[in-house]
Formats: C-alpha cells, sequence, structure tokens
C-alpha cells in the first residue's frame, strides 16, 4: 500500500519547488544582465539567500526579488534595465525596516564593497525579523 503524505510534507514539497523555480528564474534574470550589473547582482543574490535563506527568490518586473508569504521584501534593480546610472536594491512596505520618521528604502550601488555587503546583509536580516 502507498504511503500518503501528511499536510506538512506536502506544504514543504510545494514550497521547495517553488523556491527551485524562483531561483531558476533569479539567475536568467541575472545571466541577461550587462557584466557590471551582473557581478553586483550575483553578489546580493548570494547575500540574502545566506543571510535569509526564507525568502523565496522570485522575479518581480523581470528583477530579482525575495519574498515572504507571496510579499516581495527587497529586490535589485540593474541600472541597464532603465538606462540609469547605478543598479539599486530595495526593500518594499512590508521589510520590518521601520526607524523614527523617515528611513531609506533604496540603495545606490555604483559598486559593491565588503563594508556594502555587511550592511546588506545586516539590512536583510532586520527587513526579515
Amino acid at each position: 500500500m502507498a504511503r500518503k503524505f501528511t499536510a506538512e510534507e506536502k506544504a514543504a514539497a510545494k514550497a521547495a519547488l517553488k523556491d527551485a523555480e524562483g531561483e531558476k528564474a533569479v539567475l536568467e534574470a541575472i545571466k541577461k544582465m550587462a557584466p557590471a550589473d551582473r557581478a553586483i547582482a550575483e553578489r546580493i543574490h548570494a547575500i540574502v539567500r545566506k543571510t535569509a535563506p526564507d525568502l523565496v527568490p522570485r522575479t518581480w518586473y523581470g528583477m530579482p526579488a525575495y519574498s515572504k508569504d507571496e510579499k516581495v521584501i527587497c529586490f535589485f534593480k540593474d541600472a541597464g534595465k532603465f538606462k540609469e546610472r547605478y543598479s539599486t536594491f530595495g526593500f518594499n512596505d512590508n521589510a520590518a525596516l521601520d526607524e523614527g520618521s523617515m528611513w531609506p528604502t533604496t540603495y545606490a550601488l555604483p559598486k559593491l564593497t565588503k563594508a556594502d555587503e555587511k550592511k546588506i546583509g545586516d539590512l536583510v536580516k532586520r527587513a526579515v525579523a
């Protein structure tokens, strides 16, 4: 007789499939970027996946994004997509970054230093708290 899966097992399998599909879509979006944007996007992707492994990768308006409970928490926008001077990394209102009466939600990234990488990791950690 075939074993029946529990509701928890079915949910876990569905989440794993969604994560794998999103990972593939994000990597495809990154692959299409210009080399300078791609290098930054690859680092951002690695930072977010390491810092907040529960966030689900996906594309959002064709950009790499990371969501929780179907809501985008953070995203990367490459400079080439909108013919802008620099790439950006941003957070939506679902991110838990509220601080006082005013706080930044998007950061310009003309390049990415080790200090920037640490700051991004810290912000992502706060965003999902």
